[in-house]
């Protein structure tokens, strides 16, 4: 019988939290569209967005392209040092 005297009033107070959770939930807007949530997954992105880091150019080029032509030997193809 002591620890009802414990347990309601910690009840209580989980009750009010629980109801001001939910209270600031509805005033911040979180259930003011459930529909657009749940069709969401049923469509798939036509134009999915790449992620950060993983653009690759449009041309790659080779080493050897790169090189100058004031750096390369006629004769060999190899850069000079």
């Amino acid at each position: 019988m002591d620890s009802l005297y414990f347990l309601i009033p910690i009840a209580i107070i989980f009750v009010t939290i629980a109801v001001k959770v939910f209270f600031w939930a509805v005033n911040n807007g979180q259930y003011d569209d459930l529909d657009t949530e749940g069709r969401r997954i049923l469509f798939d992105d036509d134009d999915p967005r790449p992620s950060a880091g993983t653009a690759k150019p449009a041309v790659s080029e080779k080493v050897e392209d790169r090189q100058t032509p004031e750096n390369k030997n006629p004769e060999t193809g190899e850069e000079d040092r």
